[in-house]
């Protein structure tokens, strides 16, 4: 009998403390290869910490973080070699650089041969083949956002951390990025988000984490979640039935 691959990414038992505040609280979830999962809640509720544990930004408490079985890197070129790349809420682009050399930092890290034609590849598939000569920071916010997404894509990921992804967009751009995910896990790579706008969640996920107060209280498909009594008071600031 075969036995099945671990996860992509495996998080199990989680506590961050930042001096007597705990951002953390026991979270456990999972993220197998071709699989969408977003995590959501309320501002402050520790979805940001996650992405910083799991990158190694931050040491827990408690806990373990695993990547395709092992244990997560601590540096970021450690995760690079793990193939995992990460967007950024607020972009991190190099804003002097053109476009195409802000494409080949992980490819150079990571010394891909051919790696101007890589670069050149990622943002064609991603429509910004006309702009990579153009300085970063001379482009507009949704092209900016494009840009960090395709460096984050460039190197092939196997899981794909995105932080805030829709924030800022508008319809046509949320539409072409709800593609691009599906396209990224429809590929058999595993795709982790944070993100607020609730509408484009329920598009592109498979599963639903949501945290609150730093502790998971609900887990499942986005209809399941979306009718959650728990999520609904996190969401709303109301008491939740006992």
């Amino acid at each position: 009998m075969n036995t099945p691959p671990p996860p992509r990414l495996s998080v199990s038992g989680l506590e961050v403390a930042f001096g007597g505040l705990t951002a953390l609280d026991g979270v456990s979830f999972e993220v197998r290869d071709g699989e969408t999962v977003a995590l959501i809640g309320p501002n402050g509720a520790g979805k940001t910490t996650v992405f910083n544990a799991v990158c190694g930004l931050v040491k827990p408490r408690k806990g373990t973080v695993r990547i395709g079985g092992r244990p997560a890197p601590s540096r970021p070129t450690g995760l690079l070699k793990a193939g995992v790349a990460r967007t950024l809420q607020g972009l991190g682009l190099f804003e002097r650089m053109t476009v195409l050399e802000n494409v080949l930092v992980p490819l150079t890290a990571l010394r891909v041969p051919d790696a101007v034609a890589k670069a050149h590849s990622t943002l064609a598939e991603l429509g910004l083949a006309d702009l990579a000569a153009r300085p970063a920071g001379t482009l507009p916010y949704p092209e900016r956002k494009r840009v960090a997404l395709a460096r984050a894509l460039a190197a092939d990921p196997k899981l794909l951390l995105l932080d805030e992804p829709a924030g800022g967009l508008g319809t046509a751009d949320i539409d072409a990025l709800a593609e691009t995910v599906g396209r990224v896990a429809g590929s058999g790579r595993a795709v982790l988000l944070v993100e607020h706008h609730v509408d484009f969640v329920m598009r592109v996920a498979d599963r639903i984490v949501v945290l609150d107060f730093g502790q998971v209280i609900a887990s499942g498909t986005p209809e399941a979640v979306q009718g959650d009594p728990a999520v609904e008071a996190a969401y709303l600031g109301l008491e939740a039935a006992a």
